[in-house]
């Protein structure tokens, strides 16, 4: 698929999120974002997406609330005329002991990272058979593609990014037909959180074996060549620098 003349929406825009959206302006296509409380780093990605000469749009988005996924892909299409592409990055990525979790934390966890994948694509879909095919991607973890926890505490959000390598393979074996390809992405170190203290970081680099933190422009990459890419489909792709290896 050639970006020029499409569209994407990206949920999610802030951080790696807003990254990916100036990398799809950069190609050629319109972006919308949506986000939950990041309205000023959605904004700024705005800026820059017309920066490039495309359009932009954004929007304030709780995917927790399924309601509110297909209004999100809804707007995208009355402010950008048509949606290619979607880029389902939003998360919840929240440590809590097991003794600690409420039912309102797994909710959220799964109706974030897998539910909202699941909606938001099935609003996309009819948009793209309009277009004659699209690209959906959307976001595992490495840990959860190894099939094997790594950390405590985060119980929910393995099992919802676990969960989003099937959907991922379900939802590409049944739109084939329909020229929609969707692939999966599990990031591994990527970008050292802020609340990560150095002698984690620095953990973190000694067990992966390219030994660094690989920075935003590795998932961008990956996800231009799935969306550019024509016959790769139903794949979680692990972006973590092998440390899945150890």
């Amino acid at each position: 698929m050639q970006l020029t003349g499409r569209s994407a929406l990206v949920t999610g825009g802030k951080r790696i999120g807003a990254v990916v959206a100036q990398a799809l302006a950069a190609r050629g296509a319109d972006v919308a974002l949506s986000f939950n409380r990041s309205r000023h780093e959605a904004e700024q990605a705005a800026e820059a997406i017309r920066a490039h000469g495309q359009q932009a749009f954004i929007a304030p988005a709780d995917l927790s609330q399924a309601s509110a996924c297909g209004e999100i892909v809804q707007a995208t299409t009355e402010a950008l005329g048509r949606l290619d592409i979607l880029v389902h990055m939003a998360s919840v990525y929240t440590q809590t002991p097991f003794d600690q979790l409420t039912v309102e934390d797994w909710d959220r966890s799964l109706a974030v990272d897998l539910r909202a994948a699941f909606l938001c694509a099935r609003a996309a879909v009819p948009h793209m058979r309009t277009a004659g095919g699209g690209r959906i991607v959307m976001f595992s973890d490495w840990t959860a593609k190894s099939g094997r926890p790594t950390y405590t505490g985060y119980l929910p959000y393995y099992v919802a990014k676990a969960g989003s390598v099937a959907l991922a393979e379900a939802l590409a074996f049944e739109l084939a037909p329909d020229q929609i390809l969707v692939n999966s992405i599990a990031p591994g170190p990527i970008r050292a959180p802020a609340q990560l203290g150095k002698a984690v970081q620095e953990e973190v680099i000694r067990a992966t074996p390219l030994s660094r933190w690989g920075g935003d422009e590795e998932i961008v990459k990956t996800v231009l060549w799935l969306i550019e890419s024509d016959f790769v489909t139903g794949e979680t792709i692990r972006v973590d620098g092998g440390r899945h290896l150890r």
